[in-house]
């Protein structure tokens, strides 16, 4: 074996790897996966309140409640679209600085917020 093949051969590996971003690095995979989680998180939070409290203050079943219920769909629809379109556009696995693990916990909680959307709209459907 030549010194060139050699040096070609480590010139290659090193080439072919992939560079993982440092730990506090915001790359733009993470921003994404960030604000899919947050907007996923502020889906279950109003869905929270919808199936906690339906009814507005003038006692109405269809005060608050029902658009509560709908923004808690809105937002943890684009948390879970968001949080795809990351996972989908991820090069790397977990730990490279694409967002993947963040894009998962997005798709859960924007799950999530859903969930808790669809209850409240249901309760609401049921009693108002």
């Amino acid at each position: 074996m030549s010194v060139r093949s050699v040096l070609a051969a480590t010139v290659v590996t090193h080439v072919s790897l992939p560079a993982a971003a440092d730990a506090y690095t915001m790359t733009s995979g993470r921003l994404g996966a960030v604000v899919a989680a947050l907007v996923g998180l502020a889906g279950v939070v109003v869905g929270g309140l919808a199936v906690a409290r339906p009814a507005g203050r003038t006692g109405t079943a269809t005060g608050d409640g029902r658009g509560r219920a709908v923004v808690a769909l809105g937002a943890g629809l684009v948390g879970v679209v968001l949080g795809g379109v990351v996972l989908a556009t991820a090069d790397g696995g977990l730990g490279t600085g694409n967002g993947l693990g963040g894009a998962v916990v997005a798709l859960v909680v924007g799950l999530i917020g859903m969930v808790l959307g669809g209850l409240a709209l249901a309760r609401l459907r049921r009693t108002g």
